[in-house]
């Protein structure tokens, strides 16, 4: 039989064409579904641009934030609790909604926005102890800056929060975390200092901050130290304090004498402290004592936990140390410092922050009596001197506290000051 008769005769075949017509159906609908997914994937390649954004990034939190407020159609939210501290001291309780985990939408610069929240229940963040999250931003087109946008304006909005606030930081782990309520900053003119002192450590600080480039040209590390030394209730804390509130910088406070502390975790804490920062180690006499006072006791100076003083000195000024830092410490008694401490690349100013001397006591009696003639002031400053012993800032401030609107009432009591 010739072919062209077998093709017509099963073409003429009802089961035939029956099959034939499904299998190409099938097949058409199977190529198409192919095709189609090829497709996305191209589109998504090359149309559209992702950015993922983990939680555990400084600017996680930043993004929901100003995704909550921007993104006006989110309508599945969670809450979150912050506090706040006023002028007065009062603290207030603020509801801020974040998007909750799921897919949300928003428009941004006439660009729809995909936002996926997404959380891991048996992925554990170990630095927050909370579920593994992350946050995934799609949008068509290819303009990465539409991101860079966003992240701007999201930290910009959280900086808003803390503007004329001081941010105090805690080491908790292996990382810094705030600690209490962004404090209001402290004007530095009221920590008053004896002549002289405050002028030459902040014009210190503000060449160190605006020169970076003359440490690189020169192969120098870029980071500097200070210690304040003296008796205990003369400002070396107050003024450190106050000193950030002029810098616009955020402290971060450690106790060297934490047990828990490392050499290693010293180490790691330093490098990772959070941008315009000041790190400040309080009372490090009490944490090491000088190896020339303890040779019979070698081991007196190796700290109360596993950080050694070697560790010490190596996150200092070591090879591994962190650069653009700076680094406040603290101590009342300087002779018990090991000198290896304090010595030049590792301490680049000292200061002593003494018992009140007549400057500081007429300064001080101004501030708080602002209305007393200077006349007034050297009576003040007379009567305490007459009594030929020190006294300390915290002292004299303690005795305007008790009497705050009635000077003649502190003329008549400088004699109580001792007994504060």
């Amino acid at each position: 039989m010739p072919i062209a008769e077998i093709i017509s005769s099963l073409k003429d075949n009802p089961y035939f064409g029956a099959g034939a017509g499904l299998f190409g159906v099938g097949a058409a609908a199977a190529l198409l579904r192919k095709s189609s997914q090829i497709g996305m994937i191209w589109f998504r390649r090359h149309c559209m641009i992702t950015l993922e954004v983990p939680s555990k990034d400084k600017s996680y939190f930043w993004l929901l934030q100003w995704i909550s407020i921007r993104g006006t159609r989110t309508q599945h939210l969670s809450v979150e609790t912050t506090f706040s501290q006023s002028e007065t001291g009062k603290v207030n309780t603020k509801f801020d909604f974040i998007p909750s985990p799921g897919s949300h939408f928003f428009s941004y610069k006439r660009t729809w926005i995909r936002v996926d929240r997404n959380r891991e229940k048996q992925m554990i963040d170990l630095h927050r102890g909370a579920p593994w999250e992350s946050v995934t931003l799609t949008a068509i087109g290819r303009n990465r800056q539409l991101f860079f946008d966003i992240l701007e304006e999201s930290r910009q909005m959280a900086l808003q929060k803390q503007e004329g606030k001081t941010v105090m930081y805690t080491a908790v782990g292996p990382e810094w975390r705030p600690f209490g309520y962004p404090r209001r900053k402290r004007p530095l003119d009221s920590v008053v200092l004896d002549r002289g002192i405050s002028d030459r450590i902040l014009a210190d600080v503000d060449e160190f901050i605006s020169n970076p480039s003359w440490y690189m040209d020169r192969g120098i590390p870029y980071r500097r130290g200070y210690l304040l030394y003296g008796p205990p209730g003369c400002g070396k804390s107050s003024y450190i304090m106050a000193l950030a509130g002029q810098l616009e910088y955020s402290i971060c406070v450690m106790n060297l004498s934490e047990r828990g502390l490392s050499d290693d975790r010293l180490n790691h804490l330093l490098t990772m402290a959070p941008e315009q920062s000041i790190i400040l180690l309080e009372d490090v006499d009490a944490a090491f004592v000088s190896r020339d006072l303890n040779k019979e006791n070698p081991a007196a100076y190796q700290g109360m936990g596993r950080l050694t003083l070697s560790g010490l000195l190596n996150a200092l000024d070591g090879v591994a140390s962190a650069e653009a830092r700076i680094i406040f410490m603290t101590t009342n008694y300087l002779e018990r410092l090991d000198p290896a401490l304090i010595r030049p690349g590792r301490v680049d100013l000292k200061e002593k922050i003494d018992y009140a001397t007549e400057h500081q006591l007429k300064q001080m009696f101004l501030r708080f009596y602002p209305h007393e003639s200077i006349d007034r002031a050297n009576v003040f400053v007379k009567e305490v001197t007459s009594h030929g012993r020190d006294v300390s800032l915290a002292q004299i401030q303690g005795l305007f506290l008790m009497h705050k609107s009635d000077a003649d009432s502190v003329l008549k009591s400088t004699n109580t000051v001792w007994s504060l």
